[in-house]
């Protein structure tokens, strides 16, 4: 349900400016890479079999030619019987095909090296389409590019490329309680948490952020920002207001939405079981909690695979890319069976082994999000983990 939204449109960016930014064709490269032999190694170039049976012991002698000069293309061929000087990444000299390593070598200083180490033809050398091959798919539609992957790209010539736009996502938080950071809160009052935390997650998962502040308790008010932000957004996130209470407007204002749809309120998953998902205007809508950990539990869990999706990356399922590891639970976590737990935990390594201490589990806690490594996942059909079993830990 989350993975149907559609891709945003493309638009065709330098490469340079791409990271973070999701490819919208395949890649294919237009060269061969590199496009001439190339020292992998500072030393000799050599015909490999000038030097064949060579060592320490029994050494090799040749003529010393001259000197690969860096940056130039090597024109005059080697003769049989003799070497150049290269430096690592020099292009190869014509009549050479390997590179005998400088540490096995000496400058007799009379016009002859010394090679006490033979080679084998093409050793220590890059040759040309080692990296990759003019016509090779370099990289698929859907992928997120990285800061090497640009990299990659420009060496084989891409200036530019074709890329999805960043999903706007409008953000919008909801409470007469809630109050701006600057402000000294009065008792029932809080500084605006969620607010700051989710709007730095969603630049950090590549969106674009339309920041719609503060809404207070008004359903009016709360509708016509709404409808505002769904004209410009390809993706609205409501914070507070999910769960069932006479103050809680937020489900009445999306059902007011043109087109407006629940897919589902409330789910089996703690912290974060009001979560509501939605949509209107024909764009996803998607109601976090209003705890401040909550809000950011289901966003790792939601909004991410949505925001992936949107920003047309290839996901195959709804869970997002995680780095886990494996650790010792030191206390028993219970868990009633039918509902899906995220307990925060510390970890700290004792002898050797990795241990997991559970974290206090209160959502409106925010250090207790802070404090943790990561998060152990307890499934539905679990009652608990206890004390000394191996957990797997998503890491933060």
């Amino acid at each position: 349900m989350l993975l149907g939204a559609a891709p945003v449109g493309a638009e065709t960016l330098n490469t340079v400016e791409a990271r973070g930014r999701v490819l919208a064709e395949d890649l294919y490269s237009q060269v061969d890479l590199p496009h001439f032999h190339r020292a992998a190694m500072d030393g000799y170039a050599v015909q490999a079999k000038d030097t064949f049976g060579a060592s320490a012991t029994l050494p090799a002698y040749v003529k010393v030619a001259g000197t690969v000069e860096m940056g130039k293309e090597a024109v005059e061929a080697v003769p049989n019987g003799a070497a150049m000087r290269i430096s690592t990444g020099g292009m190869l000299p014509p009549g050479c095909d390997s590179v005998v390593m400088v540490e096995y070598t000496e400058d007799l200083g009379n016009g002859m090296v010394e090679i006490q180490r033979g080679v084998s033809p093409w050793q220590n050398v890059i040759q040309i389409g080692d990296d990759i091959r003019k016509g090779d798919l370099v990289f698929s539609r859907g992928r997120r590019l990285r800061a090497h992957d640009l990299g990659a790209l420009t060496g084989i010539g891409v200036a530019s490329l074709r890329v999805f736009k960043k999903p706007t996502v409008a953000l919008i938080s909801t409470g007469d309680e809630i109050v701006d950071v600057t402000a000294e809160p009065a008792p029932g009052q809080v500084r605006n948490i969620n607010q700051h935390s989710l709007a730095g997650l969603i630049e950090e998962w590549g969106g674009a952020l339309r920041d719609y502040g503060v809404v207070g308790d008004d359903r009016a008010a709360l509708e016509a920002i709404m409808r505002d932000a769904l004209q410009g957004a390809d993706l609205l996130l409501l914070s507070g207001g999910s769960s069932v209470g006479a103050r809680d407007i937020t489900l009445e204002a999306i059902l007011a939405m043109p087109e407006a749809k629940i897919h589902f309120h409330g789910i089996s998953v703690s912290p974060g079981k009001p979560t509501i998902f939605a949509s209107g205007c024909g764009k996803p809508i998607l109601g976090l909690p209003g705890y401040p950990v909550s809000a950011l539990v289901i966003f790792d869990l939601f909004a991410v695979p949505l925001l992936r999706k949107l920003s047309g990356e290839n996901v195959a399922s709804s869970a997002q890319p995680r780095k886990t590891t494996r650790a010792v639970l030191k206390t028993n976590v219970d868990s009633p069976s039918g509902r899906e737990d995220y307990v925060r935990v510390g970890l700290e390594e004792i002898d050797g082994r990795l241990y997991a201490t559970p974290l206090p589990s209160k959502s409106g806690a925010i250090f207790t999000l802070v404090k943790a490594d990561g998060m152990v996942r307890i499934g539905l059909n679990q009652e608990g983990v206890e004390e000394g079993e191996e957990v797997e830990v998503i890491l933060f």
